[in-house]
């Protein structure tokens, strides 16, 4: 199943780049944010923001409640399990 997974912006790695780093119940990864940084979002704001991740790049940002009620659906139909574990490899 391909779904976007709600990680936390926790550092900008390389702003020239458009790379930062998220956090997702524990695991951390460098994504790509050039889908959402624009005029309203430079690299920087992003730090604490909610996104959500796919193949490694966030695709949209979402409010932290949207995040963390996404979450825990994840959770509920066995799915966080598996995003953690693909994220980990890398491969999301």
């Amino acid at each position: 199943m391909c779904l976007g997974v709600p990680a936390q912006i926790k550092k900008i790695i390389d702003a020239d780049n458009q790379i930062a780093l998220v956090d997702l119940s524990g695991v951390s990864r460098e994504i790509n944010i050039a889908c959402v940084l624009n005029k309203d979002y430079q690299a920087q704001d992003l730090i604490d923001k909610w996104v959500l991740v796919h193949v490694g790049f966030a695709l949209s940002i979402v409010d932290e409640e949207e995040a963390q009620k996404t979450l825990k659906i994840l959770a509920e139909i066995g799915e966080l399990s598996a995003a953690i574990e693909d994220i980990k490899q890398g491969s999301k």
